[in-house]
Protein backbone atom coordinates (compact mmCIF):
# COMPACT_ATOMS: atom_id res chain seq x y z
CA UNK A 1 0.00 0.00 0.00
CA UNK A 2 1.19 3.35 -0.92
CA UNK A 3 2.14 6.10 1.71
CA UNK A 4 -0.27 8.48 3.03
CA UNK A 5 1.30 11.76 1.03
CA UNK A 6 0.84 15.06 3.63
CA UNK A 7 1.83 18.62 3.07
CA UNK A 8 3.04 20.64 5.96
CA UNK A 9 1.87 24.17 6.63
CA UNK A 10 3.01 26.89 8.68
CA UNK A 11 4.62 30.11 8.81
CA UNK A 12 7.33 28.96 10.98
CA UNK A 13 10.55 27.46 9.98
CA UNK A 14 11.20 25.57 12.91
CA UNK A 15 7.92 24.07 13.12
CA UNK A 16 7.90 23.01 9.69
CA UNK A 17 10.83 21.18 10.14
CA UNK A 18 9.92 19.59 13.47
CA UNK A 19 6.49 18.43 11.61
CA UNK A 20 8.49 17.11 8.60
CA UNK A 21 10.58 14.86 10.58
CA UNK A 22 8.02 13.16 12.86
CA UNK A 23 5.46 12.91 9.46
CA UNK A 24 8.58 11.23 7.76
CA UNK A 25 9.56 8.98 10.75
CA UNK A 26 6.00 7.73 11.05
CA UNK A 27 5.48 4.47 9.01
CA UNK A 28 2.84 4.59 6.03
CA UNK A 29 3.68 8.54 5.91
CA UNK A 30 5.64 10.79 3.23
CA UNK A 31 5.83 14.21 3.72
CA UNK A 32 5.14 15.90 0.01
CA UNK A 33 5.62 19.50 0.21
CA UNK A 34 5.73 22.02 2.76
CA UNK A 35 4.17 25.63 2.51
CA UNK A 36 4.90 28.90 4.82
CA UNK A 37 1.68 30.67 4.20
CA UNK A 38 -1.83 29.98 2.72
CA UNK A 39 -0.85 31.17 -0.67
CA UNK A 40 2.26 29.08 -1.15
CA UNK A 41 -0.47 26.19 0.05
CA UNK A 42 -2.81 27.22 -2.47
CA UNK A 43 -0.31 26.80 -5.25
CA UNK A 44 1.53 23.61 -3.58
CA UNK A 45 -2.13 21.91 -3.32
CA UNK A 46 -2.56 22.03 -6.97
CA UNK A 47 1.00 20.84 -8.12
CA UNK A 48 0.92 17.91 -5.03
CA UNK A 49 -2.62 16.81 -4.59
CA UNK A 50 -1.78 15.84 -1.17
CA UNK A 51 -3.94 13.19 1.04
CA UNK A 52 -4.22 14.65 3.83
CA UNK A 53 -3.33 18.69 4.81
CA UNK A 54 -1.85 19.84 8.47
CA UNK A 55 -2.59 23.27 8.93
CA UNK A 56 -1.37 26.06 11.60
CA UNK A 57 -3.62 28.47 12.97
CA UNK A 58 -1.97 31.02 13.49
CA UNK A 59 0.07 32.38 9.88
CA UNK A 60 0.47 36.59 8.58
CA UNK A 61 -1.65 36.84 5.72
CA UNK A 62 -4.88 34.54 5.54
CA UNK A 63 -5.13 32.93 8.67
CA UNK A 64 -5.17 29.46 9.10
CA UNK A 65 -9.13 29.33 9.94
CA UNK A 66 -9.58 31.96 6.49
CA UNK A 67 -7.36 29.27 4.17
CA UNK A 68 -9.31 26.15 6.21
CA UNK A 69 -12.45 27.86 4.96
CA UNK A 70 -11.46 28.53 1.74
CA UNK A 71 -9.72 24.90 1.09
CA UNK A 72 -13.33 23.26 2.29
CA UNK A 73 -15.45 25.15 -0.11
CA UNK A 74 -12.76 24.76 -3.16
CA UNK A 75 -10.72 21.01 -2.77
CA UNK A 76 -12.40 19.50 0.17
CA UNK A 77 -9.86 17.56 2.09
CA UNK A 78 -8.67 15.71 5.56
CA UNK A 79 -7.07 18.51 7.25
CA UNK A 80 -5.67 18.72 10.45
CA UNK A 81 -4.94 21.58 12.29
CA UNK A 82 -1.76 21.75 14.38
CA UNK A 83 -1.45 24.57 16.47
CA UNK A 84 -0.26 25.76 20.50
CA UNK A 85 -3.79 26.98 20.72
CA UNK A 86 -5.72 24.17 19.46
CA UNK A 87 -6.01 21.97 22.25
CA UNK A 88 -9.19 19.34 22.57
CA UNK A 89 -12.10 21.30 23.90
CA UNK A 90 -10.93 24.52 23.42
CA UNK A 91 -13.25 27.19 21.48
CA UNK A 92 -10.86 27.19 18.89
CA UNK A 93 -10.71 23.73 18.37
CA UNK A 94 -14.54 23.70 18.16
CA UNK A 95 -14.19 25.96 15.67
CA UNK A 96 -12.07 24.49 13.67
CA UNK A 97 -13.94 20.76 13.68
CA UNK A 98 -17.04 23.25 12.47
CA UNK A 99 -15.28 24.60 9.71
CA UNK A 100 -14.80 20.66 8.92
CA UNK A 101 -11.07 20.09 10.08
CA UNK A 102 -10.59 16.53 10.85
CA UNK A 103 -8.31 16.81 13.97
CA UNK A 104 -6.84 19.34 16.06
CA UNK A 105 -3.26 18.47 17.61
CA UNK A 106 -1.30 20.23 19.59
CA UNK A 107 1.89 21.49 18.93
CA UNK A 108 4.33 19.60 21.12
CA UNK A 109 5.98 22.00 23.89
CA UNK A 110 8.86 19.61 24.24
CA UNK A 111 10.98 17.34 22.40
CA UNK A 112 12.22 14.98 24.67
CA UNK A 113 13.03 12.05 22.77
CA UNK A 114 10.38 9.69 24.57
CA UNK A 115 7.65 13.02 23.90
CA UNK A 116 8.98 12.99 20.08
CA UNK A 117 8.52 8.87 19.58
CA UNK A 118 5.34 9.47 21.17
CA UNK A 119 4.18 12.07 18.93
CA UNK A 120 5.41 10.48 15.34
CA UNK A 121 3.00 7.46 16.48
CA UNK A 122 0.29 9.37 17.57
CA UNK A 123 0.26 12.17 14.51
CA UNK A 124 1.29 9.31 12.07
CA UNK A 125 -1.93 7.19 13.25
CA UNK A 126 -4.18 10.40 12.93
CA UNK A 127 -3.43 11.25 9.37
CA UNK A 128 -3.68 7.37 8.55
CA UNK A 129 -7.11 7.56 9.79
CA UNK A 130 -7.69 10.59 8.21
CA UNK A 131 -6.53 9.44 4.71
CA UNK A 132 -8.73 6.39 5.00
CA UNK A 133 -11.91 8.66 5.81
CA UNK A 134 -11.99 7.12 9.37
CA UNK A 135 -12.09 10.73 10.69
CA UNK A 136 -14.90 12.70 9.57
CA UNK A 137 -15.31 16.45 8.63
CA UNK A 138 -16.43 18.22 12.13
CA UNK A 139 -14.22 15.47 14.31
CA UNK A 140 -17.00 13.92 14.66
CA UNK A 141 -16.78 11.38 17.92
CA UNK A 142 -13.75 13.68 18.75
CA UNK A 143 -15.52 17.03 18.99
CA UNK A 144 -16.13 17.31 22.73
CA UNK A 145 -12.39 15.35 23.45
CA UNK A 146 -11.14 17.01 26.53
CA UNK A 147 -14.59 18.57 27.41
CA UNK A 148 -16.37 15.61 28.41
CA UNK A 149 -19.07 16.25 26.20
CA UNK A 150 -20.03 18.93 28.77
CA UNK A 151 -21.08 22.11 27.33
CA UNK A 152 -20.20 25.65 28.82
CA UNK A 153 -22.77 27.96 29.65
CA UNK A 154 -21.68 31.55 31.45
CA UNK A 155 -22.91 32.71 34.07
CA UNK A 156 -22.75 36.16 33.29
CA UNK A 157 -19.92 36.87 35.42
CA UNK A 158 -17.73 39.34 34.24
CA UNK A 159 -13.89 38.31 33.42
CA UNK A 160 -11.21 40.65 34.02
CA UNK A 161 -7.32 39.71 33.31
CA UNK A 162 -4.56 42.37 33.59
CA UNK A 163 -1.11 40.85 32.02
CA UNK A 164 2.66 42.34 31.54
CA UNK A 165 4.50 41.76 28.41
CA UNK A 166 5.26 38.14 29.80
CA UNK A 167 2.09 36.91 30.81
CA UNK A 168 0.36 37.84 26.75
CA UNK A 169 1.31 33.79 26.02
CA UNK A 170 -1.17 32.76 28.96
CA UNK A 171 -4.37 35.53 27.88
CA UNK A 172 -4.03 33.56 24.13
CA UNK A 173 -4.50 30.21 25.81
CA UNK A 174 -7.60 31.62 27.87
CA UNK A 175 -8.86 33.15 24.85
CA UNK A 176 -8.17 30.03 22.63
CA UNK A 177 -10.45 28.31 25.28
CA UNK A 178 -13.45 30.36 24.86
CA UNK A 179 -16.22 29.45 22.70
CA UNK A 180 -19.13 31.70 21.42
CA UNK A 181 -20.76 32.06 24.39
CA UNK A 182 -17.68 32.87 26.62
CA UNK A 183 -18.31 34.83 29.20
CA UNK A 184 -18.17 38.61 29.38
CA UNK A 185 -14.06 39.37 29.60
CA UNK A 186 -11.79 42.47 29.54
CA UNK A 187 -7.83 41.72 28.96
CA UNK A 188 -5.54 44.46 29.86
CA UNK A 189 -2.06 44.27 29.18
CA UNK A 190 0.84 46.96 30.30
CA UNK A 191 2.80 45.73 26.69
CA UNK A 192 3.29 47.58 23.86
CA UNK A 193 0.30 47.61 21.45
CA UNK A 194 2.41 45.83 18.69
CA UNK A 195 3.21 43.28 20.48
CA UNK A 196 -0.57 43.04 21.57
CA UNK A 197 -1.74 42.94 18.18
CA UNK A 198 1.00 40.62 16.74
CA UNK A 199 -0.14 37.97 19.22
CA UNK A 200 -3.88 38.28 18.74
CA UNK A 201 -4.06 39.22 15.41
CA UNK A 202 -4.62 36.10 14.01
CA UNK A 203 -6.93 34.97 16.98
CA UNK A 204 -9.45 37.97 15.84
CA UNK A 205 -10.48 35.46 13.03
CA UNK A 206 -9.93 32.27 14.47
CA UNK A 207 -12.17 32.60 17.64
CA UNK A 208 -15.50 31.85 17.85
CA UNK A 209 -16.72 34.64 20.10
CA UNK A 210 -16.60 38.40 19.26
CA UNK A 211 -13.08 39.85 20.16
CA UNK A 212 -12.00 43.47 19.60
CA UNK A 213 -10.40 46.71 21.30
CA UNK A 214 -11.68 48.37 23.98
CA UNK A 215 -13.57 51.41 22.96
CA UNK A 216 -16.01 53.61 25.43
CA UNK A 217 -19.38 52.82 26.00
CA UNK A 218 -18.83 48.96 24.35
CA UNK A 219 -21.18 46.52 26.10
CA UNK A 220 -20.09 43.23 28.51
CA UNK A 221 -22.18 40.51 27.26
CA UNK A 222 -21.89 37.25 27.13
CA UNK A 223 -19.63 36.18 23.75
CA UNK A 224 -17.38 39.52 23.93
CA UNK A 225 -13.75 40.07 24.57
CA UNK A 226 -12.37 43.69 24.85
CA UNK A 227 -8.50 44.06 24.61
CA UNK A 228 -7.59 47.73 26.80
CA UNK A 229 -3.78 48.61 25.50
CA UNK A 230 -4.42 52.28 24.94
CA UNK A 231 -1.67 53.73 26.69
CA UNK A 232 -3.38 57.34 27.05
CA UNK A 233 -6.63 56.03 28.35
CA UNK A 234 -7.79 53.91 31.56
CA UNK A 235 -10.46 51.55 31.26
CA UNK A 236 -13.34 51.07 34.01
CA UNK A 237 -15.88 49.28 34.25
CA UNK A 238 -19.82 50.81 34.94
CA UNK A 239 -22.37 49.05 35.93
CA UNK A 240 -26.07 49.08 33.99
CA UNK A 241 -27.91 47.02 31.85
CA UNK A 242 -25.64 45.84 30.03
CA UNK A 243 -22.86 46.95 31.93
CA UNK A 244 -20.44 49.16 29.76
CA UNK A 245 -16.66 49.73 29.50
CA UNK A 246 -15.54 53.46 29.71
CA UNK A 247 -12.53 54.79 28.52
CA UNK A 248 -11.34 57.21 31.29
CA UNK A 249 -8.39 60.40 29.81
CA UNK A 250 -6.13 60.97 33.60
CA UNK A 251 -2.93 60.48 34.47
CA UNK A 252 -1.36 57.70 34.93
CA UNK A 253 -2.10 55.85 38.61
CA UNK A 254 1.48 55.03 40.24
CA UNK A 255 3.27 55.31 36.61
CA UNK A 256 0.36 53.10 34.82
CA UNK A 257 -2.22 53.58 32.24
CA UNK A 258 -4.34 51.90 31.32
CA UNK A 259 -3.96 50.65 35.24
CA UNK A 260 -5.45 47.32 36.51
CA UNK A 261 -5.58 48.74 39.74
CA UNK A 262 -7.98 51.17 38.55
CA UNK A 263 -9.88 48.31 36.59
CA UNK A 264 -10.01 45.82 39.60
CA UNK A 265 -11.33 48.67 41.52
CA UNK A 266 -14.30 49.86 39.51
CA UNK A 267 -15.01 46.53 38.70
CA UNK A 268 -15.32 45.86 42.81
CA UNK A 269 -17.10 49.30 42.95
CA UNK A 270 -19.73 48.42 40.68
CA UNK A 271 -21.48 45.13 42.86
CA UNK A 272 -20.94 42.98 39.86
CA UNK A 273 -20.49 39.61 39.96
CA UNK A 274 -16.29 38.94 38.65
CA UNK A 275 -13.53 36.89 38.58
CA UNK A 276 -10.09 38.91 38.64
CA UNK A 277 -6.69 37.71 37.23
CA UNK A 278 -2.83 38.83 37.36
CA UNK A 279 -1.17 37.07 34.67
CA UNK A 280 2.82 37.58 34.73
CA UNK A 281 4.40 41.18 33.94
CA UNK A 282 6.70 43.42 35.72
CA UNK A 283 5.84 45.97 38.23
CA UNK A 284 2.55 45.73 41.39
CA UNK A 285 -0.28 46.97 39.26
CA UNK A 286 -3.12 45.64 39.83
CA UNK A 287 -2.08 43.98 42.94
CA UNK A 288 -4.14 46.88 45.62
CA UNK A 289 -7.16 46.70 43.07
CA UNK A 290 -7.05 42.87 43.26
CA UNK A 291 -7.04 42.98 46.95
CA UNK A 292 -9.93 45.15 47.02
CA UNK A 293 -11.69 42.64 44.48
CA UNK A 294 -11.18 39.74 46.71
CA UNK A 295 -12.72 41.57 49.69
CA UNK A 296 -16.19 42.36 47.87
CA UNK A 297 -16.25 38.70 47.26
CA UNK A 298 -14.94 38.83 43.53
CA UNK A 299 -13.26 35.03 42.50
CA UNK A 300 -9.56 36.25 42.24
CA UNK A 301 -6.16 34.62 40.97
CA UNK A 302 -2.60 35.47 40.74
CA UNK A 303 -0.47 33.10 37.91
CA UNK A 304 2.89 31.35 38.79
CA UNK A 305 5.63 32.58 37.22
CA UNK A 306 7.80 30.02 35.16
CA UNK A 307 11.17 30.33 36.43
CA UNK A 308 12.28 32.38 33.64
CA UNK A 309 9.71 34.69 33.78
CA UNK A 310 9.50 38.45 36.27
CA UNK A 311 8.00 37.55 39.65
CA UNK A 312 7.29 41.13 40.69
CA UNK A 313 3.68 40.63 40.67
CA UNK A 314 3.23 37.22 41.93
CA UNK A 315 5.84 38.01 44.88
CA UNK A 316 3.69 41.48 46.02
CA UNK A 317 0.43 39.42 45.77
CA UNK A 318 1.73 36.42 48.10
CA UNK A 319 3.29 39.07 50.81
CA UNK A 320 -0.19 40.77 50.66
CA UNK A 321 -1.38 37.59 52.26
CA UNK A 322 -4.85 37.25 50.25
CA UNK A 323 -6.73 34.82 50.14
CA UNK A 324 -6.78 33.73 46.34
CA UNK A 325 -5.85 30.67 43.98
CA UNK A 326 -2.06 30.06 43.03
CA UNK A 327 -1.88 28.77 39.62
CA UNK A 328 0.13 27.93 36.52
CA UNK A 329 -0.33 28.99 32.84
CA UNK A 330 -1.35 25.78 31.94
CA UNK A 331 -4.32 25.44 34.65
CA UNK A 332 -5.45 28.74 34.04
CA UNK A 333 -7.88 28.77 31.44
CA UNK A 334 -10.13 25.44 32.53
CA UNK A 335 -10.18 27.33 36.01
CA UNK A 336 -11.64 30.45 34.82
CA UNK A 337 -14.35 28.69 32.75
CA UNK A 338 -15.31 26.25 35.61
CA UNK A 339 -15.21 29.43 37.62
CA UNK A 340 -17.82 31.56 35.71
CA UNK A 341 -19.91 27.84 34.41
CA UNK A 342 -23.47 28.16 35.36
CA UNK A 343 -23.15 24.61 36.66
CA UNK A 344 -20.09 25.09 39.15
Amino acid sequence: MANVRVMVVDDSAAMRALFCDILDNAKGVTVCGTAKNADEARDQLEALKPDVLTLDVEMPGKSGMEFLEEVMATRPMPVIMLSSITQAGTGTARRALELGAVHCFPKPLHTSREEFDATVRQLGDIVIKAAAGELKPGGGENADAGTGGARYCSDGRIVALACGAAGIETARQVLAAYDAACPPTIVLFDAESGAVENAVRAMRHSLPCQLGDAVDGVSLEIGKVWLAHDPTRHVIVEAGEPPRLRLVERDPVNGCRPSADLLFGSLARSGLPALGGLLTGSGTDGVRGLAILAETGGKVFVQRPADYAPRDRYDAVRAQGLTLDDLRQEAIPDWILEKTNTAS
